[in-house]
């Protein structure tokens, strides 16, 4: 009766695997609930964004166009523009952008559009990191890819070594996903590891899909992204710089704005133009007030300072109280602590049933290979919530594990 891909191919989802692991678990009710499992920002969305959603009266008994209201769409480009330093007017908002809601609708869409039903003379191969955002999983197995996890982890800067699959592998890719910054890692692909990707990706005819979701969300130095990279490599004199190449951006970091379900995909007008036609047939509309609070976001660049300023200040919290425990590290982007403390279940138990903090094994954003998940050892700590909150959870961790 159901698809076997959903029910047998893709396990329960992280956060219902841990909501039963600690299920049996009666938590100190001395203590209040802090949540650092989820990647959900606890900051508020920018007020003027508010208002414009307040004020959007009019619109709710029109269907929105499917490709996008022209001024995000214009808003959209001017960001990319200046965010990675593009040149004017190279961006066209008709063929270069699509909004989608959220970057998790477009992740999932890649793989669909974009996996034919043989590559290189058999099942088409996914490939994306391991541990991995679970969208990525569910695009690959629902586009009937063969899903390859690639582990990502200390030994090689927590960046999938895609250049060591061999030739034969290659040829049956039909989409590559790289996230950057990463989740959970907070690791940055430089330059050079996306220009060697990306030109092994058009070598071999596959599509390299950038999640850039955190890209607004870093410590040090702007991560680089996909876009200005594949102009720097660009052989057509920028007639087609972007080919196989789609990116994907999100106002639900950068804005503190998740519930707005509000992103887009950028790049190659033709994979640009195939997950349009994807969502025209199967795709939610964004309703006009979403559309218009995300054209001004995009254009307005003063709070995602505040938002960094934020993250930067929980980060400062987190390396005065676990500076020499837990192989702790100051990510290069995202929020997410991703703490070795020898067994991710046993410790996200512990930690439920003695301080009242809830996070997440590591081993639910990750799979098996060669029968070991890497991500064993490890929690995923979101370091979402304001100062004071952050100091509590991370207190309470330090002294039970």
């Amino acid at each position: 009766m159901f698809n076997p891909r959903l029910t047998e191919t893709l396990t329960d989802f992280p956060f219902a695997r841990l909501n039963s692991l600690i299920a049996p678990i009666a938590p100190p009710a001395h203590l209040s609930l802090i949540n650092m499992s989820v990647g959900e920002p606890q900051g508020a969305m920018p007020a003027f964004a508010r208002q414009i959603v307040n004020d959007e009266v009019d619109g709710w008994n029109r269907y929105p166009p499917n490709q996008g209201l022209p001024d995000l769409n214009l808003a959209i480009c001017e960001w990319l523009t200046r965010r990675y330093r593009l040149p004017q007017g190279l961006l066209d908002p008709d063929r270069h952008v699509h909004p989608t809601a959220g970057s998790k609708e477009g992740v999932y869409i890649i793989s669909t559009v974009a996996t034919p039903q043989q590559k290189g003379g058999g099942k088409p191969i996914v490939a994306l990191p391991n541990p991995f955002y679970q969208a990525y999983l569910g695009g690959a197995v629902l586009s009937g890819g063969e899903p390859l996890l690639v582990n990502a982890e200390a030994s090689n800067g927590f960046l999938p070594d895609y250049e060591s699959l061999d030739e034969a592998t290659w040829q049956r890719l039909s989409v590559v996903y790289l996230c950057s910054p990463a989740n959970p890692q907070g690791a940055i692909a430089g330059k050079d590891y996306i220009r060697k990707l990306l030109q092994l990706c058009r070598k071999h005819d596959t599509v390299l899909a950038v999640d850039e979701c955190y890209a607004e969300i870093y410590t040090g130095d702007a991560p680089p992204g996909a876009l200005e990279v594949a102009l720097e490599i660009d052989e057509t004199g920028g007639k087609d710089p972007f080919r196989n190449l789609a990116v994907f951006h999100s106002l639900s970091k950068r804005s503190n704005a998740a519930g707005l379900r509000s992103g887009f995909v950028a790049g190659d007008p033709k994979l640009v133009a195939m997950v349009l036609r994807w969502r025209s047939y199967g795709g939610p509309q964004i309703p006009f007030a979403v559309q218009k609070a995300s054209a001004a976001l995009w254009r307005d660049e003063a709070h995602p300072i505040e938002t960094r300023a934020w993250y930067r200040k929980n980060f400062k919290v987190a390396e005065q109280i676990l500076h020499n425990r837990f192989d702790y590290y100051t990510p290069g982007g995202g929020f997410f602590l991703w703490l070795d403390v020898g067994d991710g279940e046993a410790a996200t138990r512990k930690l439920w049933g003695e301080a009242h903090v809830k996070v997440l094994p590591g081993a639910y954003a990750c799979r098996d290979t060669d029968g070991v998940n890497i991500a064993q050892r490890y929690i995923r700590v979101a370091l979402v919530h304001d100062e004071k909150t952050t100091r509590e959870g991370l207190s309470r961790l330090a002294a039970v594990l």
